[in-house]
């Protein structure tokens, strides 16, 4: 059957987005089981009802590129390329304390947060955030950034905490896509730090 003619002013809506591309670090293995640990500990002495997230999908967000129905092509391109620019060695960090983001009633977001021992991915975070702008695909680079490591959704608001320090040693970062709704994420390419 032949596309259907469009008319200025009556274009159908955009498909609904499918498909998200992040720029990601992973904790590593004892980190993201301490991670775990933490969430099925504050469930519990918080009564929450939200699903921990599985050890292996925490990560820190470096950068959201974009939400899409399909996943485009160009776009993978073009930050591969930008990615594969940017150099820097290995960093530590440590997350010390958790809170909830605000969010939609049963969805606010208890994440993972720290303070000083974030000071190698802020900078690494801006240097790969100047290499995604010059790339000029994507959303615009977010001019803040809030390190985070989300633990689980819930409905109850936690006011901030301190933990027990949850560190690790970040020495890749990973382009993920994301598929919406399926809660999987596909790794699509990945960039050893200090190689």
């Amino acid at each position: 059957m032949p596309d259907q003619p469009s008319f200025p002013g009556f274009e159908p809506p955009p498909s609904p987005p499918t498909d998200r591309l992040f720029l990601g670090a992973f904790l590593d293995r004892d980190a993201a089981e301490r991670g775990a640990d933490l969430s099925r500990s504050l469930r519990k002495e918080l009564s929450l009802r939200g699903r921990p997230l599985p050890p292996e999908r925490l990560h820190i967000t470096l950068h959201h590129i974009d939400d899409y129905a399909g996943l485009p092509p160009r776009v993978v391109a073009a930050i591969r390329d930008a990615a594969a620019t940017v150099r820097m060695d290995p960093f530590e960090v440590e997350f010390d304390r958790v809170a909830s983001f605000s969010g939609r009633p049963g969805n606010r977001p208890l994440v993972l947060r720290g303070g000083d021992g974030l000071a190698g991915l802020m900078r690494f975070q801006r240097a790969l955030g100047a290499a995604i702008t010059r790339t000029r695909v994507g959303r615009p680079v977010a001019s803040r950034f809030t390190p985070h490591v989300t633990l689980l959704y819930d409905d109850i608001q936690v006011e901030e905490r301190a933990v027990e320090p949850i560190r690790w040693t970040v020495n890749e970062f990973i382009l993920v896509h994301s598929l919406l709704g399926q809660t999987r994420h596909v790794p699509l390419a990945r960039w050893p730090l200090g190689g």
